[in-house]
């Protein structure tokens, strides 16, 4: 177990750290079945077989259940699960049961919380493990097993907040739900083979990422993908919009007018790198120190139906944003003439029809800029 760096005053050093031996080995291990036990409620005593017979379900659908969750399932007579793992199978199966949800559906949903807490579980401990090695001047490997050493009082905490932002989350779905759908029943319904949600969606791409990013150590590289992914968040959600996902250096946004929509998309490229010392940045691979934003970006944004599934959206608008991005200049927005014609009654904002492009994969399209009306 590392030794506390707390108990020697923050701004003490830590010791220098040797390789581990086989003591050091056997305190890890030991740490690590403390914590098993911690997070998941008691010892391993229940196989796949008991997992079934409880829930009174094939032993596939117990298979099927751990891998949906991006879990490896051992062998059927393996005690490798616990009595808080038998409840989440008893709960997936009840599902059925008793709610009526398909199999295929239970699948689904347990995959999406599979990969959703995959990658946020790893997300915090990465944010963990830098914050120790920036606070204590700790090497990665000390930083990780300091980590590792108190993640059995952080985890209620980081717990708690997941269920409230998690209920949060789903209370906001609803009231989108309500207010968009409340007065559709019946046959005002509408077409059911349209894509089913009007929506503004957008993308916003950063300009010579690679470039700008070419040279940088890890520690840099991460605070600069850091900062841009806080960045862009903050104003998609100040603007009333939300983050459907980042890849790599761009964000897909949504939101549900098409104002909020451009209000968004213009703040991006106003916001993000606008205020960058280019020069300063060429020196240093992309990072600006006081710059008021990351790197310049380019913006496609659109309004039209999509499909949400997967957490993500999907359709002809989302590729089409896309592919405007790849058009746009720097610190600017492009939409398309139906979106400016639904914009063009609003007196916040210009729009500019430029001239056709051929957008691969689309076609011919006649792009829009999109400007702020001065003040």
């Amino acid at each position: 177990m590392p030794d506390d760096p707390a108990s020697r005053g923050a701004d003490a050093a830590p010791p220098t750290p040797e390789a581990p031996d086989a003591h050091d080995l056997e305190v890890v291990e030991s740490t690590v079945g403390e914590l098993d036990a911690a997070l998941l409620g008691g010892p391993r005593t229940l196989s796949a077989s008991d997992l079934a017979a409880r829930a009174d379900i094939d032993l596939d659908v117990v298979r099927g259940f751990w891998t949906t969750l991006g879990l490896p399932h051992a062998a059927a007579d393996d005690a490798v699960y616990t009595e808080r793992d038998a409840e989440a199978v008893d709960r997936a199966a009840a599902l059925v049961r008793e709610h009526g949800l398909d199999i295929k559906t239970v699948m689904t949903v347990t995959r999406a919380l599979g990969h959703t807490s995959d990658r946020l579980a790893l997300w915090q401990v990465e944010a963990l493990v830098e914050d120790m090695a920036d606070r204590y001047e700790l090497d990665d490997t000390t930083a990780r097993l300091l980590v590792l050493d108190r993640l059995a009082d952080l985890a209620p905490v980081l717990e708690a907040q997941l269920v409230h932002s998690y209920r949060r989350q789903l209370s906001a779905i609803a009231g989108r739900y309500a207010a968009e759908f409340g007065h559709l029943r019946g046959a005002d319904a509408g077409d059911r083979t349209a894509l089913p949600l009007a929506r503004a969606v957008g993308f916003a791409d950063m300009v010579s990422f690679t470039r700008r990013t070419a040279g940088l150590g890890s520690t840099d590289l991460s605070q600069f993908v850091q900062r841009f992914e806080a960045a862009a968040r903050d104003i998609v959600t100040g603007a009333g919009g939300r983050v459907v996902k980042t890849i790599g250096d761009a964000v897909l946004f949504v939101a549900d007018d098409a104002a909020t929509g451009a209000r968004i998309a213009l703040g991006l490229a106003d916001e993000l790198g606008s205020g960058l010392d280019v020069g300063v940045a060429k020196q240093i691979g992309g990072l600006a120190d006081g710059a008021r934003g990351v790197t310049p970006v380019r913006v496609g944004f659109v309004w039209g139906r999509v499909l949400s599934r997967f957490g993500d959206v999907f359709g002809p608008h989302v590729n089409l944003a896309a592919r405007l991005t790849d058009i746009a200049e720097p610190s600017t927005v492009l939409t398309d003439t139906a979106t400016a014609e639904v914009l063009a009654g609003d007196a916040r904002f210009v729009v500019e029809p430029l001239a056709a492009r051929d957008l691969a994969g689309i076609g011919s399209v006649t792009p829009v800029r999109l400007t702020a009306a001065p003040a």
